[in-house]
């Protein structure tokens, strides 16, 4: 297919990337860590850690994990904490252990939870105190045996201590637990120092990540992403960023988690690549906080999605922050308001561009060129060494401007789905197109803009929910007959999730009662947030629910 877009490439930015350049993450870890050495390399709540700490630390956690734990090549490990400095020492010494991640929403409830792990079929878990008693209740249903848990304070020094004091004794953030055979995370650091390290040999098609996202019809569902998938997101963005990126300059903010593929590429792979200084927010949604942080540094870089973006605009301190560095915002996850980009351009003086992509493809595919001049209403260009195209039902690929599913070819498209072959056949061609399930049309100079979604999914701040899931778990509770769930535009541009209910003959119930259940059983972005009581589910002859007659419901 010719590859319209090239045309409207920035300057400078190659069509195609080098996959030579690194032979895996490590590789790059390595290289990286011993060009900066004494630079910092993440910094959390005013602490510091340098490239060559990150690597001790990282190095000592692999020789625990492989030695005392017993772990081999291909094993998987889950990580569960917010933004740390923990997270990305226990990132790169899975990765130098040869052993696959699997990342976890640290605000899953205990079902999610559950069924993610017995999915993944993780023995060994990195967790943070704070949601340790959720562990606790479905340890025994799952099929981990290692446990390996740290606190939001314990690397940094004393001001750590008094933060664990606040959390656990003022804040109440810690809910009692008992996990005894756990050990603590300084401590394997310690242990593992007594041990020779040494280093694995890992190949580019090795398994990196368990990327997890929703399935189709719920549930949970896993993309597999190899070192290769990230190692080539990573090469494609740093090209794409070009000179606007300065080796051991940069002061990066990483907001949005890193257990969501977003940071976890950008922040934790290329602005690492580049000697960055990543300063990690432990609490994005306190929003006061996060400008305070913001207020101390000359960042030059930022990310996140629509939501988080117009919150700190919405914060009156927000427009005392020094944005004289400042030279990249990237949005992604979400669609974002041409208002919010334009404002967020006028108060910072930097341009925002907006990012596509999924899990499964590691995420970007396309972007728009950092050197635009205004908020475009596009999601860019595809990425160097990238395909995209629109497709109808029948797989054949349509002229411009006409509409149908964005299709993504590349390095960095997953291998396919965790042991999900069905999954993995519906959403792969036999000749290598991710069917992204996004309705899209490519302009004639090779940009490409979403319409609309195919699937049922609902986006809330950057983060995928499917109806089914919502459904399933309302039907858990007694009193309630059918389920019915779909997304609505909510003010500012961001979707809800909007719950419908029928409820069993001779039963009564309430809105809080059934709110109630959902907070239960469902991560609070998941959680409806307009709920209605209805006689009947409208349902097709088979039994589908027909979400485009709730639509409809006044």
């Amino acid at each position: 297919m010719e590859k319209v877009w090239l045309k409207s490439y920035p300057e400078g930015v190659p069509s195609e990337i080098n996959l030579d350049e690194f032979k895996s993450l490590v590789d790059l870890f390595n290289q990286t860590c011993d060009r900066f050495n004494d630079q910092p390399a993440f910094t959390n709540f005013g602490v510091k850690v340098s490239f060559k700490e990150i690597k001790s630390y990282s190095e000592n956690l692999s020789s625990f994990l492989l030695n005392e734990f017993k772990l081999k090549k291909g094993d998987r490990v889950s990580i569960m904490m917010p933004n740390i400095l923990q997270y990305p020492i226990s990132t790169f010494g899975i990765l130098k252990s040869g052993l696959v991640i699997d990342n976890i929403n640290p605000l899953f409830t205990h079902r999610e939870l559950k069924a993610q792990l017995n999915d993944s079929g993780s023995e060994t878990i990195i967790i943070a105190e704070n949601f340790a008693s959720n562990l606790q209740s479905i340890l025994k249903e799952t099929s981990i045996k290692n446990v390996l848990i740290t606190s939001v304070g314990e690397f940094l020094g004393l001001k750590g201590i008094m933060i664990n004091f606040v959390l656990r004794k003022i804040r109440k953030m810690v809910p009692k637990y008992s996990l005894p055979n756990a050990v603590n995370f300084k401590d394997a650091i310690n242990i593992g120092s007594k041990h020779k390290f040494q280093e694995q040999k890992i190949d580019k098609e090795d398994i990196a990540f368990l990327q997890y996202t929703g399935g189709t019809t719920g549930g949970v569902k896993a993309a597999i992403l190899s070192h290769r998938n990230v190692l080539a997101n990573a090469i494609q963005v740093r090209e794409w960023l070009g000179e606007k990126l300065k080796f051991g300059e940069d002061l990066a903010i990483c907001a949005l988690p890193l257990y969501h593929i977003f940071a976890l590429t950008c922040n934790s792979v290329v602005y690492f690549y580049f000697g960055a200084n990543n300063i990690l927010i432990t609490n994005p949604r306190d929003i006061p906080g996060f400008v305070k942080i913001l207020k101390k540094y000359k960042f030059t870089f930022i990310s996140g999605v629509n939501t988080l973006f117009n919150k700190l605009l919405e914060d009156k301190n927000f427009q005392d922050c020094d944005f004289s560095k400042l030279n990249i915002t990237i949005a992604g996850g979400m669609p974002v308001q041409k208002s919010v980009g334009d404002r967020w351009q006028k108060i910072t003086g930097c341009l925002m561009v907006v990012g596509y992509g999924l899990s499964e493809t590691a995420p970007a595919a396309s972007i728009d060129p950092v050197d635009g001049k205004t908020f475009s209403d596009t999601i860019g260009l595809p990425l160097p060494s990238t395909e995209m195209s629109i497709q109808d039902d029948k797989g054949k690929i349509l002229s411009a401007e006409k509409e149908g599913e964005i299709c993504i070819r590349g390095p960095q498209v997953m291998r396919g789905y965790w042991n999900n072959e069905k999954d993995t056949k519906n959403a792969l061609t036999k000749d290598g197109w991710f069917k992204t399930g996004d309705i899209g049309k490519m302009r004639k100079d090779g940009y490409f803009q979403i319409v609309d979604r195919k699937k049922d999914m609902i986006i809330v701040s950057g983060f995928n929910v499917y109806p089914s899931d919502i459904e399933e778990v309302a039907m858990q509770h007694q009193k309630i007959l059918e389920a019915g769930c779909i997304g609505v535009s909510g003010n500012n541009g961001q979707e809800l999730v909007k719950l419908f209910v029928s409820v069993v003959e001779g039963e009564t119930i309430t809105k809080d009662e059934i709110l109630e259940h959902c907070r239960n059983n469902l991560t609070a972005y998941k959680v409806p947030k307009l709920l209605e009581i209805v006689d009947e589910i409208p349902k097709s002859n088979v039994g589908k629910i027909l979400r485009r007659e709730l639509r409809e419901i006044k």
